[in-house]
């Protein structure tokens, strides 16, 4: 097997291949298995081939090895690291497009599966970037490109030494910063400042947010819940918010 110096240079699945490639990231070589549909492949393959990757056609068991516990559908790709971006170039970007920042801040989010998730949601709802701590967090993987189905390729991510100090600076820039927790009385669909410059804050998926970070929250809104279980996964919680700020800035145009 060759030998590969991280995860994050393993992309694996028709969608997180074919959105590298279309997004222009720097791919060394890519593994289509012999036994792939031809379907699957073909877009992939024409993209390589005008961009000059090369292709090798391999046993199935080859990128078994290569991604090993990735449904890889038979492609998978040798990228460049992720390339994670600064949190001044996503306020930059936000300010190119003449809109109000909107941001994610993950609190020590750990399973790479909620993480796609929420990059997928984030494309579809305009947000401008993806904060995460370096410690105690899922990174950029294999995993994470393939359940965000690409999006990760047109997500930016950054990754900040102190969530905390992060926080302290975007509300010195002006940026909103909004928690969610089950123990408040502001309702989620009450709030009305969504249509500002705002940073939403998602916690762990068991303990939430932590202490420090739920204090230097500006507002801390509650999802409403009509079940008799008081609890939703991290990555459906963040998805529901992330909607609602879409919604709510579809109706000030």
């Amino acid at each position: 097997m060759e030998e590969l110096r991280t995860e994050e240079e393993i992309l694996a699945g028709k969608h997180s291949v074919l959105e590298a490639l279309r997004a222009g990231r720097t791919l060394n070589k890519i593994w289509i298995a012999e036994t792939a549909q031809k379907h699957l492949t073909a877009p992939i393959i024409a993209e390589a081939r005008k961009a000059g990757i090369v292709i090798q056609h391999v046993d199935k068991r080859k990128l078994d090895q290569l991604a090993p516990g990735v449904q890889h559908q038979g492609v998978v790709a040798q990228a460049a690291p992720f390339a994670y971006t600064e949190v001044a170039d996503i306020l930059a970007a936000a300010e190119a497009k003449g809109e109000p920042p909107f941001l994610l801040l993950l609190d020590e989010i750990e399973d790479p599966h909620n993480l796609g998730s929420i990059l997928r949601t984030a494309d579809c709802t305009g947000v401008h970037g993806v904060i995460v701590p370096k410690r105690r967090s899922a990174q950029i993987t294999a995993t994470v490109s393939k359940t965000s189905a690409g999006a990760v390729e047109y997500v930016p991510v950054a990754r900040v030494t102190n969530l905390g100090q992060t926080i302290d600076r975007l509300k010195e820039l002006g940026v909103w910063v909004v928690g969610t927790d089950v123990d408040t009385d502001q309702n989620l669909f009450g709030s009305d400042i969504f249509t500002g410059p705002v940073a939403v804050v998602i916690g762990n998926e068991n303990k939430g947010m932590g202490r420090l970070i739920r204090e230097k929250c500006d507002v801390l809104l509650k999802l409403p819940m009509a079940g008799r279980i008081n609890s939703l996964n991290a990555s459906v919680a963040a998805g529901v918010i992330m909607y609602e700020v879409l919604r709510r800035r579809q109706e000030q145009e």
